[in-house]
């Protein structure tokens, strides 16, 4: 029986799987620009294995060629991280025994105290601020104690800590109410950034402190963004302070006298004693949680610059912003654009590109018998 239908013509292109020129019947072996009779050295097939390999590594942390290169040459010892352009730190492993038990404590909330917790979050502002300050509490690390062993050879004897000079971080009496003026002055600068409370409230039933964060996520970069401002801050600041306490509503009334008295911004000598950095190191933290990067206290390995080769600590991130006519208008997502580390024992901190660090894996404290 014979098949009478129509047959239809493919004129599609076909890939040949023998690209080698008509008439050359030169078996295909090797590499295929490798000349018949000319013998290949395993020396050339290393390098350009090695070639591919330092493109690789490129294109999986965005760095020139020639600092891949160095990378793929001396890589990080066993134990060590990912670059820092890529992953997440949130609570960095740390040799403060306080801190790991307080964070051991929140993991093993029940129910109930995650809800209330949640609560807390999505009570503006004053409620947000102790949230996050108990959210991410002090590290300081042990005194003449070096952190865990990091395969960058044993530490200098004689030179203390290997934190000398890093001091406290997420640290400072009245952080507090420092994080709740950041958010007093957002909600009356510019109250369209500030989730409605019905909305917040909803949220905060879930008992995921994650799930308030990302309703406030534009709210929280806001106020994160309003410690850039130098001096200004502090005209900015009396202003919102003085337009809360003429506010219609009596909690905004309240929050903003209770602030002008526990601040009293109009002395210089107690602004520069405020806790701003340990403020800011909070909000880059907070940040962290849904726009990735590395937060405060995050070891790394810095790999380029007069630093190269030097470990050091995470002390502060840097976001980036958008420049209009109308100002600066932050953007709304993504990791830090730099990361402000200070190397060890370095009398200064550095600002550094995340392509140019790599976060060291950490190894628990080993603990005495």
């Amino acid at each position: 029986m014979t098949d009478d239908r129509p047959q239809t013509r493919d004129d599609r292109p076909q890939i040949a799987d023998d690209d080698r020129p008509p008439g050359d019947h030169t078996p295909v072996t090797g590499d295929r620009n490798h000349h018949p009779g000319e013998r290949q050295g395993r020396g050339a097939v290393a390098g350009r294995a090695r070639k591919r390999a330092i493109r690789a590594r490129m294109a999986l942390t965005g760095v020139p060629y020639t600092l891949a290169a160095r990378l793929l040459d001396s890589p990080p010892a066993e134990g060590a991280g990912t670059p820092a352009c890529r992953g997440r730190t949130v609570y960095p492993a740390t040799g403060d025994a306080h801190r790991r038990l307080l964070l051991d404590l929140r993991e093993r909330r029940p129910f109930a105290q995650r809800v209330r917790d949640a609560r807390l979050a999505a009570d503006l502002p004053r409620g947000r601020a102790w949230h996050l300050a108990e959210r991410f509490p002090p590290l300081h690390d042990e005194p003449g104690s070096p952190p865990p062993h990091e395969g960058t050879g044993p530490p200098h004897e004689g030179s203390g800590p290997l934190y000398e000079g890093t001091g406290p971080l997420y640290d400072g009496e009245g952080r507090q109410d420092v994080l709740a003026l950041l958010y007093a002055m957002v909600a009356v600068e510019t109250p369209a950034l500030v989730p409605s409370a019905g909305d917040l409230a909803w949220t905060a039933e879930l008992g995921e402190e994650t799930a308030v964060d990302t309703a406030c996520a534009v709210l929280d970069r806001a106020a994160r963004m309003l410690l850039d401002e130098g001096e200004h801050l502090w005209r900015r600041a009396g202003a919102a302070l003085a337009a809360g306490r003429a506010h219609p509503h009596w909690r905004t009334r309240d929050e903003a006298e209770r602030l002008s008295r526990a601040l009293t911004l109009h002395d210089p000598l107690r602004r520069a004693t405020l806790p701003l950095r340990g403020a800011r190191q909070i909000l880059d933290a907070l940040l962290v949680v849904a726009d990735d990067g590395h937060a405060p206290g995050t070891r790394v390995r810095i790999n380029a610059g007069p630093y190269a080769g030097v470990t050091g600590t995470i002390t502060g991130a840097r976001w980036a912003r958008d420049e209009t006519a109308l100002g600066a208008v932050w953007q709304h997502g993504g990791p830090p654009r730099a990361y402000e580390v200070h190397p060890d024992r370095a009398p200064v901190e550095i600002v550094a590109d995340p392509a140019g660090l790599l976060v060291l894996a950490r190894t628990p404290v080993p603990q005495e018998a």
